[in-house]
Parts: C-alpha cells; structure tokens; sequence
C-alpha cells in the first residue's frame, strides 16, 4: 500500500512515521523549501506523551525539553501579578509533561523516519484525480505519484482541503484575533525570565516570553483585531501593535528579526462536516483547528494521525477506514472547538475586571491552568491514547 502525505507539520510527520512502521510505501510532499524554524512552546502529556514513547521518540525530546518553573503575568513595572508553578501541572500527569519548541518536536519526528521514507521539499501538488481504484497526485513538477491514499496534513491554509472541497472561507471561522511566534538574541532578557513563562498583563494584546538555549528568547504575541487580513509585512504589523507595552517588550521588539523569520498568521478554527472523500483525507489543522486558543494543536494532529495510521492497518479497506477515523476523531475535536469559543474572550481579555478575574484563575490551584494560559496542551485533559486504535469516546 502507499501514500502520499501533504505537510511536514507534526501530523504529516507523524502519519508518515506510523504508516512506514506498519508497512506503506510513504511518499511526503512539502510546498515550503526546507523545515520551518519558527513556532511555539508546546506540552505533550498524558496520552500523547505515551504516544511519543510508543514511536521511541521520547529519548531525544526528553533532551531538548524545557524546564519551566512557572507561568507568571508581568504588570509593566515587572512585577509579578499572578503565577502558576509547574509543579502542579507536573503532578496532574503523573510527571509526564514535555516543554518544548514546535520545531523541535518537528525535527524529532523527521528524525525518527526511516530511509524508506521519500521526504521531498519544495514541492506541491497541482491536481488531484481520485476514483475507487487508487488516487493520482500531479506535482508542481509535471510529474505524477499513484497511490491508494492521499493525506492532506498540509496546515490550516490547506492546499489539499481548497482542491476537494472548495475556497477556505465556507469552512473557516476567524476567532477575533492574529498571533505571532519569533526568536531573538538578548542574554539580558534571558537572565531576567529564569525559566518562566512570562506574560505582559495587559488588555486587547499580550506578549509572552520564555528562555531558550544559548540566551536566546522565544517570543509570543496575540492581540485583538476584527480584521482577519494578513499584514503585509508581520514585522512592521507587530511594531505597530505591541510597541505600547512595558518591561521587556520594547527589547524584544528591538531585535525582532525580518518578516521571513517570523511565524504570523490569524486565529481561525476550521469546522469541516467530511474529512474524507474517495481515498483523499485530512488530518490535523487541515480538517479541525482548533485554534492556538485551545493550545492542542499539537498533540491533537499526532493523536489524530495515530489513529489514522491504525485505523488503515485494521481495517479491511481504505474506505472503511477513513469511515471510522472519521466516527472516532470527530467528536473530540468538536468538543474542542465548542470549548474554546465559548472562552476565547479570556485568552486575551478586553475588560479590566475579565484580566482580574483570569489573574485569579492562574493563581488558583487548578492543575491545566498554566498550560491553557500560555498556549500549550491542557495538562490532564481527556485526549484519547493515541496508539490505541479501539479509541474511547470521552
């Protein structure tokens, strides 16, 4: 059997590692010229950190995990206004929580693929033609690729999802804000974070930061806006909105690195009723964003492949799989999707009093609440083991 997988993002990788494992010829297709090296910290716990020991990637992110200590919001005379030590969010998953940048997780998993793996950069598809005996990819190349399955894992902008089922605006739905990732050299704020996630608390926008390796920073920004358009130049929007902000906004925004270098996009969630038709399929951000909001992208796109990948190997055809990948997944990200909208307005409140409430909320001892505020996987949420393919509903 083989397969052809759009994206190099967590769950193409992850797809693509699962499915060589379990025997397919894997063919891996990547518009962009080379790895992506922006992106965000995330947490992988629970049942996906499981996941990640049953792939044998755990050893190599355990070396480059991160150790934060705590979740803190910084008022602009730096001073602390409420923080959450990771020490709770450590005990609620029985130890079990990797801290880790989003390319790090990436290259973790373009690592684990074997030599039978054809990983091709640069490259794209131009067509789609499908019918019930396999499916044919032609390439930005002129050439063609036959296969039995075809996987769009190529991101919330998906190039794959616009060629089945139409333009991305019948099935996205802008949550209100745009977001930014990006990485500067300043050893000075580096001594001042001491291994915390640090947050500006402030209204209508927000920047977090946190240390890296080799006094580096990794910088984080989201703020308001009710126009979904993409700025022409992601440098010259994020001088324009956060240059108000205090403590070490200014020096961030001082060394912030050209456009190219910096990840920008808005907050969009994708709600598509079919992932599959014929033997195309989606995975990941492509079929069910759920927003940074809900800060799951992650470890939902590698479960989700997961389940893919053992879902084609039981069943007796790519149809009933796709059919039951689809019965298992659809409910979890629906869920999801139904508990971020209903508190998107906290993640970066609009009110003085809604700010004094989520200082409230970081203080109190609950367990994910770190987690959600910084955008990462909600430590101790119902994620279901991503390698077991008889999947619980939660």
């Amino acid at each position: 059997m083989k397969a052809v997988v759009c994206g190099t993002g967590i769950a193409g990788l992850a797809l693509a590692q699962r499915l060589d494992t379990l025997g397919w010829e894997v063919v891996v297709l990547e518009k962009a010229p080379g790895p992506r090296t922006q992106g965000y910290m995330i947490d992988l716990s629970g049942p996906v950190h499981d996941a990640a020991g049953a792939m044998g990637l755990l050893p190599r992110l355990q070396q480059l995990t991160y150790p934060v200590r705590e979740a803190v919001s910084i008022d602009h005379n730096g001073q602390t206004r409420a923080r959450l030590t990771y020490a709770q969010s450590g005990r609620a998953t029985g130890g079990q929580l990797l801290s880790l940048l989003r390319p790090d997780l990436e290259q973790t998993l373009r690592e684990s693929l074997s030599h039978r793996v054809d990983l091709r950069f640069a490259t794209s598809l131009v067509r789609i033609d499908d019918d019930v005996t396999g499916v044919r990819a032609t390439l930005t190349d002129r050439s063609t690729l036959d296969a039995d399955l075809l996987v769009g894992a190529d991101g919330l902008h998906s190039t794959v999802r616009s060629m089945v089922y139409g333009e991305e605006a019948r099935y996205l739905r802008y949550l209100g804000f745009h977001t930014a990732a990006f990485v500067f050299d300043a050893p000075d704020v580096h001594a001042r974070l001491q291994n915390r996630f640090c947050l500006t608390d402030t209204l209508g926008r927000q920047m977090g930061f946190y240390g890296l390796r080799n006094g580096k920073v990794a910088a984080f920004a989201v703020h308001r806006t009710p126009d979904p358009s993409l700025p022409d130049d992601a440098r010259t929007a994020l001088l324009r909105e956060y240059s108000g902000l205090d403590w070490v906004t200014p020096r961030a925004l001082e060394r912030c690195p050209s456009a190219d270098h910096i990840y920008y996009d808005q907050v969009a969630q994708i709600e598509l009723p079919q992932w599959s038709r014929g033997r195309v399929t989606l995975v990941g951000d492509a079929c069910h964003s759920v927003s940074l909001l809900a800060g799951q992208g992650a470890p939902l796109g590698m479960a989700g492949a997961c389940i893919l990948a053992d879902q084609l190997h039981r069943s007796d055809s790519v149809e009933v799989a796709l059919r039951r990948y689809e019965r298992i997944w659809q409910p979890v990200v629906t869920d999801r999707h139904r508990t971020v909208r209903e508190t998107a307005r906290w993640f970066v409140p609009d009110a003085a009093w809604q700010l004094h409430v989520r200082s409230a909320a970081l203080t109190a001892p609950a367990p994910s609440g770190a987690n959600r505020y910084r955008g990462a996987a909600p430590a101790g949420e119902s994620v279901p083991a991503a390698t077991d393919p008889g999947i619980r509903k939660p």
